[in-house]
């Protein structure tokens, strides 16, 4: 722990030095965490998410926090490690979580997944690895901060480590409720989102919802020889296109009646830059109609994420007697679950063609979120992060994925003030091959999150 000071404000130059200290320290920590395979998707490795909560814990108990390991309805063991707050002073809670994705084809890597290696990227040195970023860099973050600041941290602070993130948080909501003293907070910051660009930092204020839906449209109770048939009876993959193709209207936006939309914030995306870090192919057209950030922030989205069909290779002439897709709806801010599921499964019966029977079943629901990001807490965050991105501002930037979890945390904690921050850039492929950590990017996460409990702990009471 880092030597305390005297009674003299810590300078921006005093934090930049602290974090530039610790620094290789929390490199060999992250490292460390990436070997650990903690795939909460994964029963066989239930393992490694047991061991990487261990590792977690370790470590914040190393900085003197009272920690436990801790789970709640059979789920994956989380972290909570503490320490009070001095008298007058705020309470943060800093949350991450340590499971990761599933890491795929190894193929589709250029380094092992689970062995951190640090390379070059088109925008600089990056750690690759699963977790490398999402979500370990997260609880790294929070770790060296408080490494950085060591007996001069002047607030109290929470660290609550999440062990099933990646597969839903489905006990969140009974962890929160039973520890709900514990984890009770003035300020709480989540490190699971991304910044703008690399060298634009961000406090994410909008996440849109989702609803996964298996809609299977039936036609036939057996399947039967297409020539002697077709022509006449409606074959169910002719039937489930007819009906998909209705979500949609001429120009791409969602055709569902009864879905929210609202206004984004004023922010460019150039098309250049949108088609680079998205992948679409050459020549493909955007569809939809409104700013970019509108339709990738807070209007509705319908995609097809899963198709069970026969096989090109092989089908016989036959008439396919049913067919399935996987439907994930992104819900804008300001609607509900509830309603978007309804709209949608309206649409889907009026339009359902040739009489077929439809069947929707329900995969899972996300809310979306909403932040009013005003106010002196998000003043202070904002100057922060301006002092460690070297002067520029944090842009106010919506999330089309969504993150379930943090509207469990406002519901939980109503007079929290949450700042939604992370590692993450447009190019850290999180979730896919070759998830990487901008190295520059990180280290400004590291001052910025140091610079805010430091400034905190100036306005105490």
């Amino acid at each position: 722990m880092s030597a305390p000071t005297d009674d003299r404000a810590l300078t921006t130059d005093d934090l930049r030095a602290r974090v530039a200290a610790v620094l290789p320290a929390v490199r060999q920590d992250l490292e460390a965490l990436v070997r650990i395979e903690s795939v909460s998707a994964d029963p066989a490795r239930a393992g490694e998410v047991q061991r990487s909560a261990e590792a977690v814990a370790a470590l914040l108990e190393a900085e003197g926090l009272d920690t436990r390991i801790v789970s709640a309805d059979g789920g994956a063991p989380a972290v909570i490690a503490s320490r009070p707050a001095p008298e007058g002073a705020p309470t943060v809670l800093l949350y991450a979580h340590h499971d990761v994705q599933p890491e795929g084809d190894h193929a589709a890597w250029a380094t092992s997944p689970f062995e951190p290696t640090e390379a070059d990227s088109p925008a600089g040195p990056r750690l690759f690895g699963r977790g490398a970023a999402d979500d370990k860099a997260g609880v790294v973050a929070h770790l060296g901060a408080l490494r950085a600041l060591g007996d001069d941290l002047g607030v109290g602070v929470t660290v609550f480590v999440e062990g099933e993130e990646e597969v839903g948080s489905d006990t969140l909501p009974a962890l929160l409720a039973a520890h709900a003293e514990e984890l009770r907070a003035d300020v709480i910051v989540i490190a699971d989102s991304t910044n703008w660009d690399i060298g634009v930092p961000a406090l994410t204020t909008s996440l849109r919802g989702l609803v996964r839906v298996d809609v299977e449209v039936r036609t036939l109770t057996h399947g039967v020889h297409s020539g002697m048939w077709g022509g006449l009876v409606p074959d169910a993959l002719i039937a489930l296109s007819r009906l998909i193709a209705t979500l949609h209207d001429d120009a791409g936006d969602v055709a569902v009646p009864g879905l929210h939309a609202g206004p984004a914030a004023d922010v460019d995306y150039p098309e250049e830059r949108l088609r680079a870090e998205s992948g679409v192919a050459p020549g493909v057209e955007l569809f939809g109609t409104g700013t970019a950030v509108e339709r990738l922030w807070t209007k509705p989205s319908l995609s097809i994420t899963g198709l069970d069909a026969p096989q090109v290779d092989g089908a016989s002439n036959t008439l396919v007697p049913a067919a399935r897709a996987k439907i994930s709806m992104r819900v804008a801010p300001g609607d509900t679950c509830e309603s978007a599921l309804a709209a949608l499964r309206a649409h889907l019966e009026a339009h359902v063609p040739w009489g077929a029977q439809l069947t929707v079943t329900v995969v899972d629901t996300g809310e979306a979120t909403q932040i009013d990001a005003t106010g002196p807490v998000y003043d202070v965050a904002r100057a922060a992060f301006a002092e460690a991105w070297d002067g520029t501002a944090p842009v106010d930037m919506g999330v089309g994925g969504s993150i379930p979890f943090i509207a469990e945390f406002l519901e939980a904690f109503p007079e929290a003030a949450v700042l939604v921050t992370g590692v993450e850039d447009p190019d850290t492929r999180a979730h896919g091959a070759n998830e990487g950590l901008h190295l520059a990017e990180f280290d400004r996460v590291l001052l910025a999150e140091t610079l805010l409990l430091a400034r905190l702990a100036e306005r105490r009471a």
